[in-house]
């Protein structure tokens, strides 16, 4: 008996050693890019050319971020990307959030219509083209209301918080209607507040296309003054990448490369994101079970 309960304690010992040793390898893994893609970016052009360095650089530089920023556009783009992030995530979410609160009640009429009509939506859309006619019928072209209304709906998000909501016990909706409330104040004063962890959850998933969508600009927007921040980085880069051309043949030496303006820009534009995914984190596993599960 002993000696079987010995052999248990050592598999375990060995599993959870592995367990160890497979956590080190993949945080390695994981780490280890990201910290030479922010050690190169603070690198000189010198630095980047001989390259050779993984964990520190041998000449801290930080021309390649006055490079990034010395564009005339760079805050107007800025501005941008935090405005249709702000709004699209708010409206996004408020309007999912109504559409899944009518379509979590049995009793409206035509609700396996509605939903049979929202499954399709997740799998088949209308393809490029129409979609560009139809955003170019609307008037939205060279609008910023193209980052807004084209994403005010996610059937998928819809689902989330459809499936939450009807984990809300019937008895608040009642006691509440027995009191006087109405629909739009049960909505707001009761399944929004309880709603939040779903609701943060879906703000993150959409925040991060928001602040990360690139095509939307190329596809709609001419107007550079309309530019997100991603948009506008793009530009610099390609700017950087016809004077590096221009540079061959001239002094050996450079200021920056190609290379340190596009690391600069993968830094800037990751760093909101990593700056507010924390904060949001301990709703997300909780709103992904709670809006995911049913009963």
């Amino acid at each position: 008996m002993n000696g079987k309960v010995a052999k248990e304690d050592l598999d375990s010992r060995i599993f959870d050693t592995l367990n160890i040793v497979l956590l080190v390898i993949c945080t390695v893994i994981i780490v280890v890019p990201l910290w030479n893609v922010i050690i190169s970016s603070f690198s000189s052009g010198r630095a980047l050319a001989e390259g050779g360095f993984i964990f520190w650089s041998p000449e801290f530089s930080l021309e390649n971020y006055r490079a990034v920023f010395n564009d005339p556009g760079i805050w107007q783009a800025f501005f941008i990307s935090v405005s249709k992030t702000t709004i699209g995530v708010v409206t996004h979410v408020f309007f999912c959030a109504m559409v899944g609160y009518g379509l979590s009640k049995k009793y409206i009429r035509g609700r396996k219509l509605y939903v049979a009509m929202g499954v399709i939506t997740m799998f088949f859309s209308g393809g490029m083209i129409p979609t560009y006619l139809l955003i170019k019928s609307l008037g939205l072209l060279n609008s910023f209301w193209v980052y807004i209304i084209p994403a005010l709906f996610s059937f998928y998000d819809v689902v989330i918080l459809m499936n939450f909501f009807r984990n809300v016990p019937d008895s608040l909706e009642e006691s509440a209607k027995i009191d006087g409330a109405g629909d739009w104040h049960i909505f707001l004063k009761i399944f929004i507040p309880l709603s939040m962890p779903a609701m943060a959850t879906i703000a993150l998933f959409n925040g991060v296309g928001q602040w990360n969508d690139f095509m939307t600009t190329k596809l709609y927007i001419t107007d550079q003054s309309l530019y997100p921040l991603q948009m506008m980085l793009y530009e610099i880069i390609v700017q950087s990448q016809t004077q590096s051309m221009q540079n061959i043949g001239g002094s050996a030496v450079i200021e920056t490369t190609t290379k340190g303006v596009q690391l600069a820009t993968i830094v800037i534009t990751t760093l909101p994101i990593v700056l507010i995914y924390p904060i949001l984190q301990r709703y997300f596993i909780s709103g992904m079970m709670l809006g995911a599960v049913k009963e």
